[in-house]
């Protein structure tokens, strides 16, 4: 059993128990419109609210077959080099424009580069592959309406929609400059590292994992997918450079690796820090806990140096 007294701080320790008062352990025991209302209240109590400057802007993408909505962020004099398109966590289940609001309005404010957001579909009652069509439809409304390079970003369920792009599009005239993955489920293999070791991590179990896969799916074998499995790609060439944060005690963790060496090993740029002591989902924290507060500035840096489209690691 991983001793997570020891490799978690009396800070993450208090984050996690704050959360929990919010959105207990058994979450996923609910009905998903409970579900949904738990997630929301919660990140509405940790919201920090925007920068100074920062405003947003919220509207919609228009498909054949439905409006995506997307909430657009900007500084007063946005940095030209680079816009930023995100995709929020949640498990492909929860959340949406408003529980990653504050989280985009900060990556806007301290890089300075427009923020766009994407409200994709989410299961049960839209199964994969459609967040995987919105974020497809998102990019190709970005690479029409910006002249300016494409940076793909994501947490969590979010940034596994980000590889998945980044996989899809390598052929595109505008693939994208780069991608910053933080704490992504790329479809790693589940009987070694990470979901071993921290099986039982605190914010995320592989129980969980396997409950998010089972709605996301309508419980179908999707082994394969690429656009499910980011891992699943034999091929990791011409793959855009990438920055991958992931979080120590989290079954998701061994995911960055596995990503890192196979873009490496396709002679490509791709970069993986495991944070010491964190726990999936500890962007709420990077007000309150030291470890948290580094690592966003660490994503931070990564955003803006790929949006320069510099490489420095």
């Amino acid at each position: 059993m991983t001793d997570y007294k020891k490799l978690i701080d009396a800070e993450t320790w208090a984050f996690i128990e704050r959360t929990n008062s919010y959105y207990p352990p058994d979450t996923i025991d609910y009905t998903i419109d409970q579900q949904r209302e738990i997630y929301d209240r919660m990140c509405r109590e940790f919201s920090a609210g925007y920068p100074q400057g920062v405003t947003a802007e919220t509207t919609a993408i228009v498909t054949p077959s439905h409006p995506i909505p997307i909430r657009i962020y900007r500084t007063p004099a946005p940095e030209a080099a680079a816009m930023v398109l995100y995709f929020h966590g949640g498990g492909f289940i929860l959340g949406g424009l408003d529980s990653h609001d504050d989280i985009c309005a900060e990556l806007c404010g301290r890089t300075g580069y427009e923020v766009v957001s994407v409200d994709y579909r989410l299961a049960p009652e839209h199964l994969h592959p459609a967040a995987f069509d919105d974020a497809i439809s998102a990019f190709e409304w970005a690479a029409t309406t910006y002249k300016r390079p494409i940076l793909l970003c994501g947490d969590s369920a979010g940034g596994n929609l980000a590889a998945a792009v980044s996989h899809a599009t390598r052929g595109h005239a505008r693939r994208p400059i780069g991608q910053v993955l933080i704490y992504p489920g790329l479809g790693g293999d589940r009987t070694q590292g990470s979901y071993v070791t921290h099986a039982e991590a605190p914010m995320l179990t592989v129980r969980d994992l396997d409950f998010y896969t089972n709605i996301r799916t309508g419980g179908k074998d999707r082994t394969g997918d690429l656009t499910l499995s980011p891992l699943a790609d034999a091929d990791s060439a011409n793959l855009p450079p990438t920055v991958l944060i992931t979080a120590q005690c989290d079954p998701l963790s061994s995911d960055g690796e596995a990503y890192r060496d196979r873009v490496v090993a396709a002679d490509g740029h791709a970069f993986w820090f495991e944070e010491p002591g964190l726990v999936h989902g500890y962007l709420r924290a990077r007000h309150t806990v030291g470890r948290a507060r580094s690592s966003f500035t660490r994503i931070v840096d990564a955003v803006a140096v790929l949006g320069r489209g510099e490489w420095i690691w």
